[in-house]
């Protein structure tokens, strides 16, 4: 898998007196099966740049590539298809089903609730510590198990790339640093991409990229070149 980005730019307010660039001038090239970080202060750009990498915020200039498909000549329905196939999604809020259990949470990408969808689904939760709470709805769970669960739901699919966005930003520590364990354990299979704002769970990262304003400021190459 591979991601391309040619001289974006993502403007806000255009025409109005101010204008504000969510990213500037952004070039980038991603690939490989690898953990990526993109760090930076709030406001930095980090999750636009995240959502351009999905195709989920088209720039106003430039252009992004995956795969060699540029989205802007995609349809809304070929760009949707594209994510569903090839992505799995992690936010800072779990947007989990409430009325759902937690073993239906993590089938929902899948549409898919198979004998063996399910042994798939109570696998991985068993390997976040959560095969028991298989039957429980989200409210009976903690936030960090919860968090677990939207993980789960992201891998349920075996996507080519995992985009992550503040994904521990409402965790403690120990439960952060249990969930990016649990997913540099996956890097070996699939592209992952972190955005955070707090370098501590990155130690592992094979390649970080700094942000500030809207721009790439550096792209730290830990473990070979991105």
């Amino acid at each position: 898998m591979a991601f391309k980005i040619e001289n974006v730019n993502l403007v806000y307010d255009i025409g109005k007196e101010v204008q504000t660039y969510a990213l500037k001038d952004i070039n980038l090239a991603l690939e490989g099966k690898r953990l990526i970080g993109i760090m930076g202060p709030s406001g930095s750009g980090k999750s636009s740049l995240l959502y351009a990498l999905a195709g989920l915020k088209i720039p106003t200039s430039g252009k992004v590539y995956y795969n060699e498909a540029e989205y802007s000549r995609l349809s809304p329905s070929k760009c949707a298809e594209l994510r569903r196939k090839d992505f799995g999604f992690i936010f800072q809020r779990h947007f989990l089903v409430d009325y759902m259990t937690v073993l239906d949470n993590v089938l929902t990408p899948i549409n898919d609730d198979s004998k063996a969808a399910k042994v798939k689904a109570l696998s991985i939760l068993d390997k976040l510590g959560l095969a028991h709470m298989s039957g429980k709805k989200p409210h009976q769970l903690s936030g960090g198990q919860r968090q677990k669960v939207a993980i789960a739901r992201a891998l349920i699919s075996d996507p080519k790339v995992v985009l992550a966005d503040e994904p521990t930003a409402s965790l403690d520590h120990g439960n952060a640093r249990e969930v990016m364990n649990f997913l540099e354990g996956y890097k070996k299979d699939r592209m992952i991409i972190v955005v955070t704002h707090d370098p501590s769970i990155l130690e592992n990262a094979d390649n970080i990229i700094n942000m500030r304003d809207g721009a790439v400021t550096s792209v730290e190459n830990r473990k070979g070149g991105v």
